[in-house]
């Protein structure tokens, strides 16, 4: 007989019970409202932090930026102080040598040089013939004059034989009075005639002087510009040059500038001496003559002459050269580089600046010229700050930034 499986009793499926074989995630449950309001703050807090941090980054980096174009807008200068040299008792001025007298010899009739007697270089005496000249037309007309004199002479005579006859003729009632007074009228019109005749002879005779020309005066024959054959116009304004010209060159005249400041000091009779490049160690002894008692407007300078003899002719007019005054006088001078003027239109300027590190333009009078260094009568104190090589650009106010000197700076 079959066998049947035990059956399964109801009470123990009950007290097993089935796990499932997919276990469910652990859900802890809604979080508490407090925790979710700290962590929106705390990244409230993060996002502001990082903020704060960008803003003053870029506020850094600008502020940087700003302050290095204002460095780069504002120029950096080298100034250096104006020098204070000592006054000395002889002032020096560059002069220039002129003839003490100078004249250009012009023909005073026409013709054709014959010959000329001096050349350049000659030594001449006052009167002594330089050239002739040969003036046909004057000599023709010269003839003329004299025959046309000898006609009107002997028409003088004719009118004064009939005056007299006429006048005696008047005494018996022969003749009326009318006739005797044209007779007599005639007889003073034929007196004037020959003076009129004798006056132009005598013109065309001191025109045919003039064939011969002579030295005014003593001196030196420095120019001759006509040479044998050459037409000759009378005149200094007639086509042509001078034939000749001469100079007096003992003594000569040495003219020299004074600056305003030693104005004063000039006096006429007061010794200078004038010294020339080649003549070294020599010293030629003068005298000042004369000033022109104004200053040039143009210059701020005294025109001064001083007479040097020159009896052996070393000097040459024309030369330059350097007149040394004794002064008497102690002026300090203020110098400063050239390289340190500003050429505008008002005039010469210098940039001067002050403790703030602002330029002024400040207007200056200059004295003489050294060369490297120019002397400033005005406009400059030794303490004052200026500036060598400043650009034109520069503009009164403008903010500057001055250099800090190095070791070996000088005037350049």
């Amino acid at each position: 007989m079959p066998v049947q499986p035990p059956p399964v009793t109801t009470q123990q499926n009950q007290t097993q019970p089935v796990r499932p074989d997919i276990s469910e995630p652990f859900d802890p449950g809604p979080a508490p409202a407090g925790r979710g309001k700290i962590l929106v703050g705390a990244a409230l807090l993060v996002l502001i932090t990082a903020g704060a941090v960008t803003f003053l980054n870029r506020n850094t980096e600008a502020n940087a930026l700003a302050k290095e174009t204002e460095a780069v807008s504002v120029p950096t200068v080298a100034v250096v102080q104006p020098q204070s040299e000592p006054g000395n008792d002889e002032l020096v001025l560059p002069a220039n040598l002129q003839a003490f007298e100078e004249s250009p010899i012009f023909a005073r009739t026409n013709g054709y040089l014959l010959r000329w007697y001096k050349d350049i270089g000659s030594k001449i005496q006052k009167g002594e013939l330089l050239a002739a000249i040969d003036t046909p037309e004057i000599d023709q007309e010269l003839l003329q004059a004299r025959a046309s004199r000898e006609q009107i002479k002997a028409a003088l005579e004719l009118a004064k034989i009939s005056a007299d006859r006429w006048a005696n003729l008047r005494k018996s009632d022969s003749v009326s009075q009318q006739e005797a007074d044209q007779q007599a009228s005639g007889y003073q019109q034929a007196q004037a005639n020959l003076a009129a005749g004798d006056a132009n002879v005598r013109r065309l005779e001191q025109l045919e002087s003039f064939k011969n020309v002579y030295a005014p005066f003593s001196g030196v024959l420095t120019r001759r510009n006509v040479d044998p054959g050459a037409l000759i116009n009378s005149g200094a304004g007639a086509a042509g040059k001078e034939l000749f010209v001469i100079s007096r060159v003992n003594p000569l005249r040495v003219y020299a500038s004074v600056p305003q400041a030693y104005a004063p000091s000039m006096k006429a009779g007061m010794k200078a001496n004038v010294t020339l490049q080649e003549f070294p160690g020599q010293k030629f002894m003068g005298t000042v003559a004369r000033t022109a008692d104004a200053i040039d407007p143009a210059t701020r300078t005294l025109l001064t002459e001083v007479d040097v003899p020159n009896k052996g002719g070393k000097l040459l007019p024309g030369s330059f050269g350097q007149v040394h005054f004794a002064t008497g006088t102690s002026i300090s001078r203020i110098t400063i580089p050239v390289n340190a003027m500003l050429f505008r239109a008002e005039g010469p300027r210098v940039a001067v600046v002050d403790t703030d590190s602002k330029v002024h333009l400040r207007p200056i009078t200059i004295g003489r010229d050294f060369g490297a260094t120019l002397e400033i009568l005005g406009g400059l104190d030794v303490n004052d700050q200026i500036i060598i090589n400043p650009a034109d650009s520069l503009e009164e106010g403008q903010k500057v930034r001055v250099a800090k000197p190095n070791a070996g700076d000088g005037r350049s």
